[in-house]
């Protein structure tokens, strides 16, 4: 009986801090710097090899995602974004030509030429295929991650931004210029529909799914998150900071997320499926416009860049104005990784 009784007490200790632990709210647990040289756009976060890969400039940076530790550079290397195949151990950028690279030498193997222009990129698992988005036709490029060939085109139209899929055969994609969703059939290679967003969602660029609940989280420049579900009914409209890149939803905390230039993450928690919280908002940094889910410790990382200091004798007018505006691009500085959780 006593032992019963202390295994209910310990089971309940576990329980409420367990609850205790989740009504912390988020703040910036740790920041990696690495000086180095170059504009940044996407972070990618590899939870099976536990690995962060951040493409800046020439070059690709290789963090570790429990130990936050700077680990290698994968050299002439670069692009907006990284996608990696656990099964081939190869991993690619998206640049124009597409890079390949080798997830364990952190060797550049080759390059594969894409016709359109590259941003957005990531691993698909119900073809098994790494898809590069672009702002030009065709929309999406198919590569087979084993030797880096094409594998097909899938012409959308608009300037695609940030895709999720539901691992059943379903794409949806973050059409920027268009204001929409595209609904894509990777079994059919097609376009399905594209779901308007409405006047709130101008310039949808980061995309959570909660593919349980059957349920989109578009994340616009309006300074919106538009709330619709995967058959295109909007539920629900809800704030967000300004400058939006990247956003993406957490099944284990029911939490849609959204990375902002203005130095916020917002996070919008799932009530239920058609009912949602006031967004929380995280300070985080100036520029750290993009963001990826670290699964296992439900952290969510970010990443941005500080210039160097420059000399007195130098007017602050002649950085361009994309460095003004977000650090994001161009000169020597340090690029900062954030990892933010409770």
């Amino acid at each position: 009986m006593k032992k019963i009784l202390l295994t209910f007490t310990v089971t309940g200790l576990f329980a409420s801090r367990l609850l205790a632990q989740n009504d912390h709210p988020y703040h910036v647990l740790a920041t990696t710097k690495l000086m180095g040289n170059g504009g940044i756009d996407y972070v990618t976060a590899d939870n099976d090899a536990r690995r962060v890969y951040v493409p800046r400039g020439g070059n690709t940076f290789v963090f570790d995602l429990d130990t936050h530790d700077y680990i290698g550079t994968i050299t002439n290397l670069g692009g907006h974004g990284v996608a990696v195949d656990t099964a081939s151990h190869h991993g690619f950028s998206s640049s124009s030509p597409v890079g390949m690279f080798d997830t364990v030498t952190l060797q550049k193997l080759k390059t594969v030429a894409v016709t359109s222009r590259p941003d957005g990129i990531l691993f698909e698992s119900f073809t098994g295929k790494i898809l590069i988005l672009s702002h030009e036709s065709p929309s999406i490029t198919l590569i087979e991650p084993k030797d880096g060939t094409v594998a097909g085109t899938i012409d959308v139209g608009g300037a695609m931004e940030q895709a999720q899929s539901d691992g059943q055969g379903k794409l949806y994609v973050d059409v920027e210029d268009e204001n929409k969703i595209a609904v894509v059939d990777l079994k059919t290679m097609k376009l399905v529909t594209k779901y308007d967003l409405g006047e709130k969602g101008d310039g949808p660029s980061g995309l959570g799914l909660d593919s349980k609940n059957h349920l989109l989280f578009a994340m616009c420049h309006s300074q919106n998150c538009v709330v619709l579900n995967t058959d295109g009914k909007i539920l629900a409209t809800l704030p967000i900071g300004n400058g939006t890149d990247g956003g993406g939803f957490n099944p284990n905390t029911l939490e849609a997320f959204s990375s902002q230039r203005d130095g916020t993450l917002t996070i919008i928690k799932e009530t239920s499926p058609i009912t949602f919280a006031a967004p929380e908002t995280v300070k985080t940094q100036s520029g750290c416009k993009t963001c990826s889910l670290d699964t296992k410790n439900n952290n969510i990382v970010l990443i941005c860049t500080e210039r160097a200091a420059q000399p007195a004798t130098a007017p602050a007018t002649n950085a361009p104005a994309g460095e003004r505006r977000g650090g994001n691009r161009g000169g020597p500085g340090n690029l900062d990784v954030l990892w933010v959780g409770r």
